[in-house]
């Protein structure tokens, strides 16, 4: 509620404004275009994921809970999927893990947990004077998985663009 009083959820409400939902995470490669276009919402990519990572969004469409594991980029998605939403020819995602301030090493919190899942070794720790190092993400090796994410404890790890100097690496 904002301070004039005027509670902004009714207001919404009763002008016919939605409030906007966060992009979902889509699947490894298949991007939001190619899943409106070409999804016919059938949920054959659901029970082939063996992370069991896919789930169907409020649309009935794919998209990633990144919450329960990690992408292994196995592609039995891609495989299953009887239209042509997948497809392996492009970056399997547009995204980089980004930590974001509730980072329990940003509050003095000893935790690496983050580093330690990732495979890829794109999460470093930064030393610091007076408190515990500091996680960074390399976006040249970050490749968008999700094992951070599953593995957080604090919950501070989401998806963020690819900066555009890596994205066409």
């Amino acid at each position: 509620m904002a301070n004039d009083g005027i509670d902004l959820g009714r207001r919404g409400f009763l002008t016919g404004r939605r409030p906007s939902r966060p992009e979902a995470i889509r699947p490894p490669w298949s991007r939001a275009a190619s899943v409106a276009a070409a999804c016919t919402g059938c949920g054959t990519c659901v029970p082939a994921c063996p992370q069991n990572i896919i789930v169907l969004d409020n649309d009935g469409r794919p998209a990633l809970s990144f919450g329960a594991g990690e992408c292994t980029f196995c592609g039995a998605c891609a495989e299953t999927c009887p239209e042509p939403v997948f497809d392996r020819s492009i970056a399997a995602f547009p995204h980089i893990a980004a930590i974001g301030a509730d980072c329990f090493a940003r509050r003095d919190i000893v935790c690496q947990s983050c580093g330690d899942a990732c495979l890829e070794t794109a999460i470093r720790f930064r030393p610091r004077l007076g408190g515990p190092a500091l996680p960074e993400i390399a976006s040249d090796r970050c490749n968008g998985c999700g094992a951070c994410i599953a593995a957080c404890p604090a919950q501070a790890i989401a998806v963020g663009a690819r900066p555009s100097e890596a994205a066409h690496a």
